[in-house]
């Protein structure tokens, strides 16, 4: 997966108020903004925030590139492009990692003379991503497990869910590029919970974890697909390699479901009184 870094001086470019962003995304877990950069940049491509000036260089936060976006005047500069970016985690303003641990960590990066955007080496994006995980903002719990200690060993029912499924920015990757609606049943939290479901959905890998290689280099925006609990669940039971979204579709169709809706009874009844009728070419008595 590409990454790259932004800079970012409030003494240059202050329309945002970062300390609001910044709560935002700790409620949220998201924050859209426009960015200005200098280069074209793929949707999915990690970005890094590193705040400049009197106070950096220090990393200070981290998104996603969802898409690029036309500027709003033909007058504009034409060597300049505008990409929305999903940030997922930001650190307040004197808590950005120093220049001091990101040199120790990954010294191939001149820190203290980086461009408006520059790509990093793929090794350099996943040492990036190491370092941050040990150094950024603390992740909270997952509430799609049960706490420790609240059932008996032998009353846990345990899926094989590999880590790739875990993994929180590709997680956010994911659903930057295919949304938040279960890709096999198509229900969507944030339609039937509101704002309290807002972003919510489990991710599924498509390829299973006994084939991975060594040297596997996960790419979220095939390898990934966002599925509620339930269809996850499915995805993974009583099977060893994981059901695929197709097969998922095919399996909740047979079962006399649509995607996104519930069929009642009476429509179950009226489906196999049609059936009947196809099948046999007379009308159901």
């Amino acid at each position: 997966m590409s990454a790259i870094i932004l800079g970012w001086d409030p003494a240059r470019w202050n329309q945002w108020n970062y300390s609001a962003v910044v709560e935002q995304v700790a409620v949220t877990g998201l924050h859209l903004e426009p960015w200005t950069v200098n280069r074209s940049v793929a949707a999915g491509t990690d970005a890094w925030l590193l705040l400049l000036g009197a106070h950096g260089p220090g990393l200070i936060g981290h998104g996603v590139v969802l898409s690029e976006q036309p500027g709003p005047s033909a007058r504009q500069d034409t060597t300049k492009i505008t990409v929305q970016v999903a940030f997922d985690a930001l650190l307040p303003l004197g808590d950005q990692l120093s220049a001091d641990v990101l040199h120790a960590m990954i010294g191939s990066v001149p820190w203290g003379s980086l461009e408006q955007v520059t790509e990093l080496e793929p090794g350099d994006g996943a040492r990036l991503r190491d370092v941050w995980a040990d150094y950024g903002p603390e992740r909270g719990p997952d509430p799609t497990l049960p706490a420790p200690g609240t059932y008996p060993d032998d009353a846990v029912a345990r899926l094989a869910v590999n880590r790739y499924e875990r993994d929180p920015m590709a997680r956010r990757a994911c659903i930057a590029h295919r949304g938040t609606n279960c890709a096999a049943c198509g229900f969507s939290f944030e339609m039937a919970y509101g704002e309290v479901g807002a972003d919510f959905i489990h991710v599924h890998h498509v390829v299973p974890a006994s084939q991975l290689g060594s040297g596997y280099q996960l790419d979220p925006l095939t390898d990934l697909v966002p599925l509620c609990p339930n269809c996850h669940a499915m995805a993974h039971h009583g099977v060893s390699s994981p059901r695929s979204e197709a097969e998922l579709r095919q399996i909740i169709a047979n079962a006399g479901y649509l995607r996104g809706t519930t069929v009642t009874p009476e429509e179950l009844e009226a489906q196999r009184v049609g059936l009947e009728v196809l099948g046999n070419g007379k009308s159901a008595q």
